[in-house]
């Protein structure tokens, strides 16, 4: 399946292909612990019962830990505009090596013309395994009345780690 015979694109298929020989040796990981997750529920407007029944523990939702839905660490970025209208955001991420002990990343964006994708910094270098390194990916997309997509690879010439980038247009606006 594929974008370019399904009308629901990415939506209707996910991330792709899965290859478990690769999947158990994937380079870097998009780590997300539960911190993350309840950043993320005092973001969308979770109460803190409701993070209580979920977390099983006492939660809160404080300036710190609310957390946007664009910034939960996640292989795949996503955003939405109302038809006609373009639509800029920025997504921060933080990355863990579990390839090579030192190793380094280069930034590769597919994308067509209306689907900007910038990423800083466009190299990663790790110096041993386990090591967390920091991006940001800043997405600008002229959508129409439509879903377009591309990717963001890192690739150390081993591994290549790929994230999809979606816009598309947001009917109920």
């Amino acid at each position: 399946m594929s974008s370019v015979n399904n009308i629901e694109a990415e939506f209707a298929y996910g991330a792709g292909h899965i290859n478990p020989t690769l999947a158990s040796q994937p380079g870097l990981i998009y780590d997300a612990g539960e911190i993350d997750y309840v950043k993320f529920l005092c973001g969308q407007g979770y109460t803190l019962r409701q993070l209580e029944l979920i977390t099983g523990t006492t939660s809160s939702c404080s300036e710190v830990t609310n957390g946007t839905v664009w910034d939960l660490n996640y292989p795949s970025f996503t955003l939405s505009t109302t038809p006609g209208n373009s639509v800029t955001r920025v997504f921060h991420r933080m990355v863990t090596n579990v390839g090579s002990d030192v190793s380094t990343y280069n930034a590769i964006v597919k994308s067509p013309p209306q689907l900007v994708i910038k990423v800083q910094p466009s190299v990663l270098s790790f110096k041993s395994l386990g090591q967390n390194l920091s991006f940001t990916v800043t997405v600008v997309a002229e959508v129409g009345n439509s879903i377009i997509s591309g990717a963001l690879i890192w690739d150390d010439g081993v591994h290549q780690v790929r994230s999809p980038v979606v816009a598309y247009s947001n009917l109920l606006g």
